[in-house]
C-alpha cells in the first residue's frame, strides 16, 4: 500500500497494513525461488517472522493470498469520489488511471508477478473466477451507489461484467498487467466496437 494511504490511519492499522504487506512479499519471494506448489504456508510464516495462526488471521488461505486484488476497493473508492457530472465509464476510468499512478514501479513490478502467477498455476486460474465474480459485484454496487439505483439491479450488473470482461479479454500470457491494452479496450467499450469492414 503506498504510504500516502496509510495518512489517517491509526498505528494499529498501519501496522496491520504492513504485516499484510509483508505476508504477501515473502510469499511472493518463495513462491518465485521453490515454486506455488511447494511453498507452505508455514514456510510463508517463517520468511515473514510470524506464526502459521497469525498468517490464517489475514489470509483464509495460501490461494487467497495470491487472488485477493487490492487494487480493487482503492479503485472503487477513487470511482465514488469522481465528480457526480462525469459518465459512468470517464469516473471509472480516471479511477483506474488514479490508482495505477499511485502504484510505485515496485509496487507495478510485483502486481505483474502476482498476475502472471495466477495465470501459470493451473489451481488459481481455475479459482480466479469466484475472486471475478467479486470484483464484478463491487463494481456494479458502486456503480448503482453512483447512479442511484437499488443494490444488485441487472444495468449495473450487466455493466460491471461487460466491463471487466472488455479489459480480460485483451490480457494474455504475453499482456498480463497492461495499462495500454486495457486504455485501448476501454476505448473499444466507449466506441461500442466499431470493427473496421474493409
Amino acid at each position: 500500500m503506498p504510504a500516502e494511504q496509510e495518512v489517517g490511519l491509526g498505528l494499529r492499522e498501519r501496522k496491520k497494513l504492513r504485516t499484510r504487506a509483508t505476508i504477501r512479499e515473502q510469499a511472493m519471494r518463495l513462491f518465485a525461488e521453490k515454486g506455488y506448489g511447494e511453498t507452505t504456508v508455514e514456510q510463508i510464516a517463517e520468511a515473514a517472522e510470524i506464526s502459521p495462526s497469525t498468517f490464517f488471521r489475514y489470509f483464509p488461505s495460501k490461494e487467497q493470498l495470491v487472488l485477493v486484488d487490492d487494487l480493487d476497493p482503492i479503485m472503487i473508492r477513487s470511482f465514488q469520489e469522481q465528480p457526480a457530472d462525469l459518465p459512468v465509464l470517464t469516473a471509472l476510468r480516471r479511477s483506474m488511471e488514479r490508482a495505477f499512478t499511485d502504484m510505485s514501479p515496485e509496487q507495478f513490478d510485483r502486481e505483474q508477478a502476482r498476475q502472471k502467477l495466477i495465470r501459470s498455476v493451473p489451481e488459481l486460474r481455475a479459482a480466479q473466477l469466484d475472486e471475478l465474480q467479486r470484483t464484478i459485484k463491487m463494481l456494479a454496487d458502486g456503480v448503482a451507489e453512483r447512479l442511484g439505483r437499488p443494490a444488485g439491479d441487472i444495468e449495473s450488473r450487466a455493466f460491471a461484467g461487460a466491463v471487466v470482461g472488455t479489459i480480460l479479454g485483451v490480457l494474455d500470457d504475453e499482456h498480463v498487467f497492461s495499462l495500454d491494452r486495457m486504455g485501448r479496450a476501454l476505448d473499444l467499450f466507449e466506441a461500442g466496437f466499431p470493427f473496421d469492414k474493409s
